[in-house]
């Protein structure tokens, strides 16, 4: 079994969803003796936003290719291949402004690629990289699961949708919700999502 495990904290040392990745690794770790693991920090090792020049390089003949196109190719192509290959995924998600690390979502930019892990068809986009099984941890600093909150959450339904889109359905979320409210609550919802964690089908 193989497992991509990412981070995209800021905060180091002091992040719960960097805690509670390695938490779950840990778990699948545990259950699968022979678990080949990947790890990529999105934060201290970020991949580059998008740009004219990067997505130029679709249009371009590779012989015309400038420097930065070729290497962040390169780059996107692994990362690619390395998304295709595992079986599970372990994806550390603060919640930042109400979405997703921007971080985070340059990985996304990279493997939402059509022709490699999506298609469109006649009746449709078609996901490519179905199969595998994904946690996402989805740590907050208030709470945002009531139905006030949930209205201002537009970290968890993205992700869920732009997995899919991508073929995947096997989706988990471990969250952890008010840990920005006190060291009581944060305690509390570090402590709940591990109970979730050792609970988790893997």
């Amino acid at each position: 079994m193989k497992l991509l495990h990412l981070d995209s904290s800021i905060l180091g040392q002091n992040s719960v969803s960097r805690q509670l990745t390695a938490a779950v690794v840990d778990a699948v770790r545990q259950r699968h003796a022979a678990l080949d693991v990947s790890y990529r920090d999105l934060a201290s090792q970020s991949i580059a936003h998008l740009s004219g020049e990067i997505i130029g390089a679709n249009f371009t003949a590779e012989a015309d290719w400038t420097d930065t196109q070729r290497s962040e190719s390169a780059l996107s192509n692994a990362l690619i291949e390395e998304f295709l290959a595992a079986d599970v995924l372990v994806i550390g998600a603060p919640m930042y402004n109400f979405s997703i690390p921007s971080q985070l979502k340059s990985w996304i930019d990279r493997v939402a690629a059509a022709g490699r892990t999506f298609k469109y068809t006649e009746n449709g986009p078609q996901g490519l990289a179905g199969g595998k099984k994904v946690v996402i941890v989805s740590s907050r600093g208030g709470v945002y699961s009531t139905e006030q909150g949930q209205l201002m959450d537009f970290q968890e339904d993205y992700l869920r949708t732009v997995l899919g889109f991508l073929g995947i359905s096997d989706i988990e979320f471990v969250r952890a919700e008010a840990v920005n409210m006190g060291d009581d609550k944060r305690a509390t919802a570090i402590h709940a999502a591990k109970e979730a964690i050792a609970k988790l089908a893997l």
